[in-house]
């Protein structure tokens, strides 16, 4: 290992995040935990706080309470890879832990669960942008020849077109700081919400079911566990902190932070529309009113800058992979980068499903890295599971809850993501 890891041509050996690039990128310690974090974790609070309140829609008011059972069950698993961390100071990264519990075959599929989970998130980018630019400008469309490209799908296109020199760029510094303020578009979508609604003229009408929609659970959970897909971010603040023992209370405050908005934001979502709300609930907006118009713009601006800073751990996987020749490194660049990015339009187009394709996210891979893997790999690194306690409970109750919600939930999301293509 040692081996594959000096000679960087190891796709296996690569973090998530390589902490050598970021540095290079920021060139500080306080900077690198303010990015990172905000690169990894704010797609999530980006993303999934526009699709909450069609969350809390489909298992009904009471499902509110699984919300915070998920982000009391991701609290404390963040904290078991500290754990992890603290039992061997060689485990630098996520993969790391996966490596240090099973070997190369554990750092692959956690390497996998990552890369793949950040793919899928910024293909949903492409939707969400798609889906949002039609709202504020209504019936487009476009003819070439004989094929008429409707509104959704030109915009998701163009998305694309814009986003393209964001990824073909190798230094990300000047994105990584206009994507910095993910935290404040949080808080401004929220309140052009609370806008919307109590000042705007659309009301808290919606009553919705008080009681829990079984079927619409599974659809619910998944929802909920992709906006906690933050783990494989957590050892990287961890070695950047300069005072590792305050860790366990960024983390509880971090949690109870974005739990506070996505609550908010799915209770006056939920409010407004009710049963109506859509996948997302920008998109039931009224586009002539301002408060409206700044929570579409707030949604559509971070996308574009986000996208590249979360592709680049994809990127350069692959790079590392296919070459390591210093010459074609631009070119080979270029090459994967662009083709990702096509790919990724191609499966916004093809499936412009935003809150199935999310749950199908949340529920396959932000439970498997958020749950799942700290859970067995602290069970086995720390050996826990050969001792009946506290631990073992804890632990083996989360990961059967866990395998339950995969299981359950990315069945749904197929079902639902074959019945409306």
């Amino acid at each position: 290992m040692a081996e594959e890891q000096g000679d960087g041509c190891s796709s296996i050996a690569v973090p998530l995040l390589d902490d050598e690039i970021v540095y290079q990128v920021n060139g500080s310690n306080g900077v690198v935990v303010a990015e990172t974090e905000d690169q990894y974790h704010m797609v999530h609070v980006g993303v999934g706080i526009v699709s909450i309140p069609y969350a809390l829609a489909s298992g009904g008011w009471l499902s509110i309470l699984l919300l915070f059972t998920i982000a009391i069950a991701c609290c404390y698993t963040g904290t078991l890879v500290k754990k992890c961390m603290d039992m061997d100071p060689n485990i630098k990264t996520f993969a790391d832990i996966g490596q240090h519990a099973f070997g190369s075959k554990g750092r692959l599929i956690v390497s996998i669960i990552m890369n793949v989970e950040l793919y899928l998130a910024v293909t949903g980018f492409l939707i969400l942008e798609g889906d949002n630019l039609n709202k504020l400008v209504p019936n487009s469309e476009i003819h070439i020849a004989n094929i008429t490209i409707g509104g959704t799908t030109m915009f998701t296109m163009v998305a694309g077109l814009v986003i393209l020199p964001t990824v073909l760029l190798e230094d990300l510094s000047l994105l990584s700081y206009v994507s910095a303020g993910g935290a404040l578009a949080a808080l401004i979508f929220i309140f052009s919400l609370l806008w919307n609604g109590a000042i705007d003229g659309i009301g808290f009408h919606g009553k919705g079911r008080v009681f829990v929609n079984w079927s619409g659970i599974p659809s619910a959970v998944s929802l909920y566990a992709f906006c906690y897909g933050a783990h494989p971010i957590l050892p990287t603040l961890y070695n950047s902190m300069r005072n590792k023992s305050h860790f366990s209370t960024v983390l509880s405050v971090s949690f109870l932070a974005c739990t506070f908005g996505y609550a908010a934001a799915a209770i006056l979502g939920y409010l407004m529309f009710g049963e109506q709300v859509e996948s997302q609930v920008t998109l039931n907006l009224q586009a002539e009113k301002w408060s409206s118009k700044v929570a579409i713009y707030t949604t559509l601006v971070n996308p574009i800058a986000k996208y590249a800073l979360l592709l680049t751990p994809v990127i350069n996987a692959i790079k590392i992979k296919v070459s390591c020749n210093y010459y074609n490194k631009r070119f080979t660049h270029m090459i994967i980068s662009t083709s990702l990015l096509i790919i990724s339009l191609i499966i916004a187009v093809a499936i412009p499903l935003f809150a199935y394709l999310m749950s199908l996210v949340g529920a396959l891979l932000c439970i498997s890295a958020s749950i799942l893997v700290p859970s067995i790999c602290y069970l086995k690194i720390s050996g826990a599971y050969k001792r009946f306690g506290y631990e073992m409970v804890i632990n083996y109750s989360i990961i059967v809850v866990g395998v339950a919600i995969a299981i359950f939930g990315t069945y749904r999301s197929l079902v639902d993501i074959i019945q409306n293509l």
